[in-house]
């Protein structure tokens, strides 16, 4: 029996997308080529791994349990080819960087071009997904090291938290709490609360902030970007609580908006790098993070 990388590399990409000409467009080849592989694993293993109809592909048990074992070896692969690039040069060659959209915008502009001037031989690749996904690609090897918001459940990876990122209050010129210097969640209890839609973090962490439950939040409009939101609020349709890294980025500078701190000392998510503890690339991680710290922190 012989079972080779590019056969599990096929089969792996398969079982991701149900589907063969995705799988070899994931993998660079023609859809006959990745057939005749995963064809070719299945006589090697004496067992059929995906059932196939005109309509559907679905992995059989014995498939479903492979593919998480390909990954997983597919992943150790990739692992020990970027140990060896480390020890040559680190921070060189591909490196596939998953990062949240509420940082995304505020971080990469700054932090990139003095990573590029350091790096030049680094090849970041940029994928931006919401937390869960994220998180699962990092499950699967997709991506090497994401950068994110806590509180999270990352206890099954290796974090380190880069600063601290606080709340404000945002808020219409015209609203009464506009000329406050400082606000706690009972002064907007009752205000129409504008956020992001379900799925995003910061959602959660801003409700947190205020103490409010989740249900609390239905009251007012939902948005997918955090500009959406803020120019919501400088309409004069509800309030909502922004990151500072939003508001440095240039948010709290939009006409009309007002930003008030929150006073309450807890108000606050943490922005982390998360990798797999089965990572050799511990080092080149923590040095990567240093490109996004705040310049003051």
């Amino acid at each position: 029996m012989t079972i080779s990388l590019r056969q599990l590399r096929y089969f792996a990409a398969l079982a991701q997308t149900l589907h063969f000409g995705k799988a070899a467009d994931l993998c660079f080849v023609t859809q006959s080529t990745l057939s005749a592989g995963i064809k070719e694993l299945e006589d090697g293993l004496g067992a059929v791994l995906a059932e196939r109809t005109k309509r559907k592909v679905m992995l059989t048990p014995l498939g479903e349990t492979i593919a998480e074992r390909a990954r997983a070896l597919l992943r150790d692969i990739e692992d020990i080819k970027a140990l060896a690039a480390q020890k040559r040069q680190p921070l060189s060659g591909p490196l596939r960087l998953g990062v949240i959209p509420t940082i995304a915008p505020y971080l990469l502009p700054r932090a990139l071009p003095d990573l590029r001037a350091q790096y030049p031989t680094l090849d970041l690749i940029l994928i931006e997904d919401q937390t869960t996904r994220l998180l699962q690609d990092l499950r699967d090897g997709s991506v090497d090291v994401v950068l994110m918001a806590q509180p999270w459940p990352t206890d099954e990876f290796t974090s380190t938290v880069l600063f601290t990122d606080r709340f404000s209050l945002a808020c219409a010129k015209t609203h009464r709490l506009s000329s406050s210097k400082q606000v706690c969640p009972a002064d907007f209890a009752e205000e129409p609360l504008l956020l992001l839609t379900d799925g995003h973090c910061l959602r959660e962490h801003a409700l947190g902030a205020c103490a409010f439950a989740s249900g609390e939040a239905q009251r007012g409009y939902e948005g997918a970007s955090l500009l959406t939101v803020a120019q919501m609020v400088a309409g004069g349709l509800g309030l909502t609580l922004l990151p500072q890294i939003a508001i440095d980025a240039g948010l709290g500078r939009l006409n009309d908006l007002a930003i008030i701190p929150l006073r309450k000392s807890a108000s606050a998510r943490h922005i982390a790098m998360v990798w797999r503890k089965t990572s050799s690339r511990d080092d080149e991680f923590k040095k990567l993070g240093t490109f996004f710290r705040p310049i003051e922190a």
